[in-house]
């Protein structure tokens, strides 16, 4: 399926409308320092990537998303194709995952701080444990809906497990990797920010808390966008590009 010429500038028109609706509603409450208009944010944003600060917080964050996304998909993958593809695992693993899925990022969080103490290991942990799950539901669904004929098929041809895998398996489950990696890294970057507004000495989140106790909604404002769009930017060039080539075979 060929991509539509008009989504770049429909998603332009979009942000702008946004940009437009900030602006309007700033205007309209009179008062920039509790909604400062995007006229005002602007100049925050490039003095903080003029002095270093911007790009050596927000890399701090990249990595941490980076890491447990890395770790989030890697075991969350693994465990997916398990209970999918056995019914006795899934038996005994899914009231797991059914408290995992209900337990509170705030309170794994918490948890890993207390437990593990006020260092990157915690951090990250932390993260992985609240997106592990929900990969491993979308996996675990992919798993189910693998093609029996296929398989046979592999059986027949005499394909080693390796190979089984790689040409059988993995085909039809791209899409519900890819499906589970672009919501992932949605979920993941906003805990890590909510892991380092808690005990980091980096990173946006950190920044936020700074700049939240001082009552400085500008600078929250400044680097929480910086963030979003360097969010979006990922989002546009590598996850839809990826979640459209994983499923294209689907609409062959």
């Amino acid at each position: 399926m060929a991509a539509d010429p008009r989504r770049p500038g429909i998603t332009a028109l979009s942000l702008a409308g946004l940009l437009a609706f900030w602006s309007l509603l700033a205007i309209a409450g009179g008062d920039p320092e509790v909604l400062p208009p995007p006229w005002r944010v602007a100049p925050l944003i490039y003095a903080e990537a003029a002095s270093g600060e911007l790009a050596r917080h927000l890399v701090a964050t990249l990595r941490r998303v980076a890491m447990a996304y890395v770790i989030a998909m890697s075991l969350g993958m693994a465990i997916g194709m398990v209970m999918g593809l056995s019914r006795r695992a899934n038996q005994w693993l899914d009231p797991w995952l059914i408290v995992f899925l209900n337990l509170p990022a705030l309170v794994t969080i918490v948890l890993a701080y207390l437990w593990i103490g006020l260092n990157e290991v915690a951090a990250v942990m932390a993260v992985a444990l609240n997106k592990i799950p929900t990969v491993i539901v979308t996996i675990r669904e992919g798993a189910r809906a693998l093609d029996p004929r296929l398989n046979d098929m592999a059986r027949v041809f005499r394909l080693s497990r390796l190979e089984k895998l790689r040409h059988v398996a993995l085909p039809q489950l791209a899409p519900f990797i890819a499906s589970a990696g672009r919501s992932g890294i949605a979920l993941i970057w906003k805990i890590v920010l909510v892991v380092e507004f808690l005990g980091r000495s980096d990173g946006i989140g950190f920044k936020i808390h700074l700049y939240f106790q001082l009552f400085d909604v500008g600078m929250v404002f400044a680097y929480a966008i910086s963030f979003i769009a360097v969010m979006l930017l990922i989002e546009a060039l590598v996850l839809q590009p990826w979640e459209a080539r994983a499923s294209r075979w689907r609409r062959a």
